[in-house]
């Protein structure tokens, strides 16, 4: 696993780590998991990072595919951690596709559950230059690329990227091996969003497929089975809880996640958050 560290500014160096993953390489330490592969007219990244890591990274993946810029740019969502080299790649005349809703967001200040206070819209030049609503597919450098829409599932504007020839799936914020992905309910995403996602997703995958989430280790899609099966349990215990009369608080204080906290850290948060987006999203029979 190589790593480049890289300083700007006076600032502390982003130490960024390589992973080749045969026909592209995964490049950790920007503030993402973020996907690359060469092309013959330029690069093609999946996610870029925090923007005070932008210029490392960039290098880092042109070192590695052996380019001198990068062609096209896919956003999985809108937060910070995935948008921060939109700008550089945008004035420097590379391509940047995202979820129609994404770009809105992106073009717009917005508040979220998952930073504090409110964000500015991005720049012109570091908003989407070609919008999806849906499911498709594109190809590069001789790779299928599908990618599709997963509706309220971290945020609103969630894609999964999926790579057949290569067994690799790129999921985004709606899964991790290693924390509990926060549900931005305040954009959006609510429980059964994540639900819905973890289904397809599941559906998507073989055993040995390789996903990629917005953070942490490469994941199994032997695991993906399992994150639904965890997912549907939970949503399964918060439609009792509202049926009880309970809130985001109590189902905190209930801890239906206690048994995963070794595996995936204190539950709380998402646990509140489950709920709360529950009692905005959800509409019993």
């Amino acid at each position: 696993m190589p790593s480049f560290a890289f300083g700007y500014g006076g600032q502390a160096p982003a130490r960024i780590s390589t992973t080749d993953l045969g026909a592209a390489t995964l490049f950790q330490g920007a503030g993402c998991n973020v996907i690359a592969m060469p092309g013959p007219d330029g690069a093609l990244m999946i996610d870029g990072g925090l923007a005070a890591n932008a210029d490392a990274l960039l290098a880092a993946i042109k070192s590695a595919t052996h380019s001198s810029r990068i062609n096209t740019l896919i956003n999985t969502h809108w937060h910070p951690e995935q948008t921060g080299a939109n700008e550089a790649v945008g004035r420097a005349g590379g391509v940047i596709v995202a979820h129609e809703k994404t770009k809105t967001y992106l073009s717009n200040a917005v508040y979220s559950v998952t930073f504090k206070g409110r964000r500015p819209a991005l720049p012109q030049a570091a908003r989407p230059t070609r919008t999806v609503r849906g499911d498709g597919s594109m190809e590069f450098a001789g790779q299928q690329i599908d990618y599709g829409y997963m509706p309220a599932a971290h945020t609103d504007a969630d894609l999964y990227i999926h790579l057949p020839k290569m067994n690799l799936l790129v999921a985004g914020g709606v899964v991790s091996a290693e924390e509990w992905p926060l549900l931005d309910y305040r954009n959006g995403a609510w429980l059964g969003g994540r639900v819905r996602a973890l289904e397809h997703l599941a559906d998507i995958v073989k055993p040995d497929t390789r996903v990629v989430p917005a953070n942490g280790r490469v994941m199994t899609g032997t695991e993906i089975v399992r994150h639904r099966d965890m997912y549907q349990k939970l949503f399964t215990a918060m439609i009792g809880y509202l049926n009880m009369g309970l809130g985001p608080e109590d189902a905190v204080t209930r801890n239906p996640l206690k048994e995963y906290t070794s595996e995936f850290g204190d539950p709380s948060a998402f646990t509140y958050g489950a709920l709360k987006s529950m009692m905005i999203a959800y509409v019993p029979d």
